[in-house]
């Protein structure tokens, strides 16, 4: 296959991923307007409108806990010494059963987490978080966003596979969260995007449905949470993608609006 039929294909692709979320326009940005020469542009100027989408967004709640930003940022723990922590992990019943420890990937500092549940097949045999359909389905979900999949940061609550796909167990969930918890305080991103019950539930200390926790920004350890639908759920029942995809513009949108305020204040 030629490098041009392979671009055409990423672009239709890319497309239909469009088109099942419901897009049906994107607004190009309007080119920078020039400044007249020997003249400078205000500080405090007033910023490019945000997208209703964060202002109008369901009231927040409040989840109690330790902020992640409590610890200095110069003593903050590595990724890489909370995995040469995990180990050859035997801290529950998985270890016997799994390939690979998959620990997660991505960008170390990065604005955007996501977590999902558990390892499956693909990821047990590679060793990397969300490698297969679900995971490049995310993949394209994050590139809709205008974001690229090395700038976020993946990872799950288990770093083991469940047999056969099975949901989490609570004795598992209980020995591998805390280094969960631990890769959260050492990237600090400014929102963490909960995949699948399994996800949201466990970092909310929630039963309540995903169906209800999504759609808003919650706070969240000094970050803000949103919670969404699983992208496996997605491939089973596409026409929940339009409900991702609004989460999703509400989250990228709240990020725009971080890096607004950040280049107004420098």
């Amino acid at each position: 296959m030629s490098e041009k039929n392979h671009l055409g294909e990423q672009i239709l692709g890319h497309l239909k991923l469009y088109q099942d979320l419901g897009v049906r326009w994107i607004r190009v940005p309007d080119a920078p307007k020039q400044t007249a020469p020997g003249t400078t542009a205000k500080r405090g100027a007033p910023a490019a409108p945000v997208s209703k989408s964060v202002s109008q967004a369901p009231t927040q709640k409040t989840i109690a806990g330790i902020s992640i930003f409590d610890t200095a940022p110069s003593q903050q723990e590595s990724l890489e010494a909370i995995l040469a922590e995990i180990n050859d992990c035997r801290r529950c019943k998985l270890a016997p059963s799994r390939r690979n420890i998959v620990f997660g990937s991505g960008n170390p500092r990065a604005e955007l987490m996501f977590v999902g549940e558990a390892p499956g097949a693909d990821e047990d045999e590679q060793g990397l978080p969300f490698v297969g359909k679900a995971g490049q389905l995310l993949t394209r979900i994050i590139e809709a966003m205008g974001m690229s999949r090395n700038k976020v940061y993946i990872c799950n609550i288990l770093k083991c596979r469940p047999p056969g796909n099975r949901n989490p167990e609570q004795d598992e969930i209980a020995a591998c969260e805390a280094f969960l918890f631990r890769q959260i305080a050492s990237i600090r991103p400014k929102v963490i995007c909960a995949l699948g019950a399994f996800g949201a539930q466990t970092l909310l200390r929630s039963t309540e449905a995903i169906g209800k926790l999504r759609g808003q920004l919650i706070d969240y350890r000094g970050a803000k949470m949103m919670a969404t639908f699983h992208p496996a759920y997605l491939l089973r029942n596409p026409y929940e993608k339009r409900k991702v995809w609004e989460d999703m513009q509400i989250v990228r949108d709240y990020l725009r609006s971080l890096r607004i305020a950040d280049d107004l204040n420098n």
